[in-house]
């Protein structure tokens, strides 16, 4: 008998080892292809573009913000996949033209904003916009000064009417820069190419604008356009070029040599300005996990489908691998509790996706949101905006539970306190989209509609209303009736074409590249990145001190 057990043991320790191989083997293959196509993203319009930039006696976009942030500093950037595989007959639009990183520039944390001019001449694609407006967004949250480097021709003409006169358009950007100097946050531009008509409203509506001498220049109107309105003969150097600006019009503040030189004077400036309040978050030393990060490649399984325990991954990604959980026995497909992530405090709110066993025997799927889990999540997000803790969503969720027994629950009403206490949440809070991200399960892990600081998926991260298949067998039924109802017969091999046809196309659409390149997700980052990330949010947020009260409003008890 115990030879036997042994055996079995022995063969289910193999048969985990196996699965965590494969597990690893598929996980890095992803984070391979993840840095192979960031690295095809960096180059921007091309390697001949950036050359030609280069002669020109300018730096790139890229070059501008490694220059200007400090040197061995830690920086994230948000968006690079924004824009990506969009745009195809415009020729693209690689990170949506614009780079933009948060970082540090002489010790003080910023948000750069820099054009990429290999990129249709900086020009502003729809993407471009909102890509703007989502750095602006971070400034106006976390109070960072923002810095704009700015070389842009200006708004992609053959696509004006998705850019320019909506709410969240090209306008919206010169609106947030009159409300960030109300709000005393700091805006510096360098103007160091083109800057052009409604665009030449963002530098001079910043705190302080510097211009580049003969390489760059602003103006309303160029010399061309000048001609055919007014008739009038003038150069653009003349029109509206750094001696003009500095000497005559007094437009720009300060005159550069060059691009390093307007970097420099950027660095000087902001090393001057004053310390304001901040929120008071909870921080002790960092220490690194006790459990081993690497083994998170392991832990995640090859299947999207698949089981694993969600507290296997957090141990890997909190301090000393310590979890101090909250109602640990109660509403279990949803793990609560508090812990430090280099040396931060949060709260932590993840979707525990192995089968679990309630009390009463009954087995509850892992992923699914059930009527006592989503109470204890509404009660714990209470309690961390008590005591103003951060919280931090790991989203890996297929939605609500439904069915008979919990609707008679009440699973509507459950999942309405969730999304009330997400939606009305004062603490930041932040969400790391580990695999699944499906249905209203998305918004109750408080998905992009819900405002997190940051929103940030792994390569295995699925966007969608629901799975790939269980959508396609939907939308298959619905082909079907279209077609039957014209008199067409399918046969069975037709009917393998069209849910295959189907499940292609939707499947391309919940890739974390198709949510990034909509900027639906700030990035897409190696597992390991994670801590990093969340502890430059939470400093981030430490710059804004909390000015309303946490209140449920009313909801259905």
């Amino acid at each position: 008998m115990n030879r036997r057990y042994l055996l079995l043991l022995l063969q289910s320790l193999q048969l985990m080892n196996i699965n965590f191989n494969k597990n690893e083997d598929r996980n890095k293959l992803l984070l391979a292809e993840l840095r192979k196509r960031f690295l095809k993203v960096k180059l921007g319009g091309g390697a001949a573009k950036i050359k030609n930039q280069q002669n020109k006696g300018k730096l790139t976009a890229r070059e501008r913000i490694n220059y200007l942030l400090d040197t061995n500093a830690r920086a994230i950037e948000i968006g690079a996949f924004a824009g990506y595989e969009m745009y195809s007959k415009h020729g693209g639009c690689p990170s949506a033209g614009v780079i933009v990183k948060i970082g540090y520039i002489s010790g003080r944390q910023c948000i750069v904003v820099a054009n990429d001019a290999t990129v249709k001449a900086g020009a502003w694609f729809p993407i471009t916009a909102k890509k703007n407006l989502r750095a602006q967004e971070i400034a106006i949250e976390n109070k960072l000064p923002i810095i704009y480097l700015v070389d842009s021709a200006g708004v992609y003409l053959p696509m004006q009417d998705e850019i320019f006169p909506d709410k969240e358009h090209f306008g919206r950007i010169f609106r947030n820069n009159a409300t960030m100097s109300s709000m005393g946050i700091t805006q510096i531009s360098a103007i160091m190419g083109s800057c052009v008509a409604g665009g030449a409203y963002l530098p001079i509506m910043s705190d302080e604008a510097i211009i580049v001498d003969k390489t760059a220049s602003i103006f309303l109107a160029g010399s061309y356009l000048v001609k055919a309105a007014i008739g009038e003969n003038i150069d653009n150097e003349s029109l509206g070029g750094a001696t003009t600006h500095c000497e005559i019009s007094g437009v720009t503040d300060y005159k550069a040599r060059s691009d390093k030189d307007a970097l420099d004077k950027i660095k000087r400036i902001i090393d001057k300005i004053g310390i304001g309040e901040n929120a008071g978050f909870n921080r002790t030393s960092s220490i690194e996990p006790k459990k081993n990060p690497d083994e998170i490649y392991g832990i995640l399984p090859y299947s999207r489908a698949d089981k694993y325990d969600s507290y296997d991954i957090i141990t890997r990604l909190v301090d000393n691998s310590e979890f101090e959980e909250y109602k640990a026995d109660f509403g279990k497909t949803i793990i609560t509790g508090y812990a430090r992530i280099e040396g931060w405090a949060v709260g932590i709110v993840a979707n525990q996706r192995k089968l679990v066993k309630t009390k009463s025997g009954e087995m509850q799927f892992g992923g699914v949101i059930y009527n006592d889990s989503a109470d204890k999540a509404t009660r714990f997000i209470a309690n961390c905006n008590q005591k103003k803790i951060p919280l931090v969503f790991l989203q890996d969720v297929t939605g609500f539970m439904v069915g008979s027994k919990s609707e008679h629950n009440g699973i509507i009403k459950d999942g309405a306190k969730m999304v009330s206490a997400v939606s009305n949440s004062v603490v930041p809070k932040f969400t790391i989209i580990i695999g699944n991200s499906y249905g209203a399960g998305n918004y109750a892990m408080c998905g992009k509609a819900y405002d997190p600081r940051l929103i940030i998926a792994w390569p295995t991260a699925e966007l969608a209303v629901m799975s790939g298949s269980s959508a396609s067998k939907v939308l298959l039924q619905i082909e079907k009736a279209s077609l039957e109802k014209q008199g067409q017969k399918i046969t069975e091999q037709q009917e393998l074409e069209i849910l295959s046809n189907i499940k292609e196309k939707y499947e391309a659409q919940i890739s974390p590249y198709y949510s990034a390149a909509r900027l639906w997700t700030d990035a897409i980052i190696d597992p390991l990145e994670t801590r990093n990330w969340l502890s430059m949010g939470i400093e981030a947020a430490n710059n804004a001190p909390i000015e309303k009260k946490f209140n449920l409003g009313v909801i259905q008890v």
